[in-house]
């Protein structure tokens, strides 16, 4: 299983974001969060999560501000699952406490740790925030216009420009390469939780 700690940087000098985070990371997890998403201590959130597909769009969801540094944990889980986030415990969990620590002294403000692989699960997510942390505000417009599922020329209309100018703008933003670059990285996270052990039985 996968755990996502994430701590809302700089919060004692801004407003509080931790409700914020936890409608958006809701909506983008759904039935895919085996533990719903909860305020653990602070300003830190903390969410349970099935697969890697999830994890990864909430992970680029919360580094796109940069305002939260966000530790992913891999790792065996103890079974059954309490009612709450809070209440769980397992390896996953100590995990994602370690990443989340290495999270905040990194530039792209995220880490992840599982019993294998995760440094190089990490390094390739890492160059992808970084991709996307040099994209301009116009950039990140077309992004979240062709997203929605519009085509260049609707979202040129949309923006009032030509066509042109939206194709220059999607190359400079490297969208394509994001577009290649997500499901890669869901198979790398996918196949973090494939070599976690068996989930441990707290009844025992």
């Amino acid at each position: 299983m996968y755990v996502i700690t994430a701590d809302q940087r700089d919060s004692r000098t801004s407003a509080d974001l931790v409700p914020d985070a936890l409608s958006s990371v809701g909506r983008r997890g759904g039935a895919r969060l085996p533990l719903a998403p909860e305020r653990t201590a602070g300003d830190e959130i903390q969410v349970a999560v099935s697969d890697g597909a999830t994890v990864l769009a909430i992970v680029l969801d919360l580094t796109r501000s940069q305002t939260w540094s966000v530790g992913v944990g891999v790792g065996a889980v103890e079974s059954p699952l309490p009612p709450t986030v809070r209440a769980a415990r397992g390896e996953a969990f100590l995990n994602a406490r370690d990443a989340v620590d290495r999270a905040k002294k990194a530039t792209t403000r995220v880490a992840i740790t599982a019993p294998e692989n995760g440094a190089d699960a990490e390094a390739l997510v890492r160059l992808l925030i970084e991709l996307r942390d040099r994209r301009s505000a116009e950039g990140w417009e077309v992004h979240d216009l062709l997203a929605r599922g519009l085509t260049q020329r609707e979202a040129a209309s949309r923006l009032g420009i030509s066509e042109g100018a939206v194709s220059l703008r999607a190359k400079t933003a490297a969208l394509r390469a994001e577009e290649a670059a997500v499901p890669a990285l869901e198979r790398v996270l996918e196949n973090l939780d494939r070599q976690v052990t068996t989930p441990i039985d707290a009844r025992r």
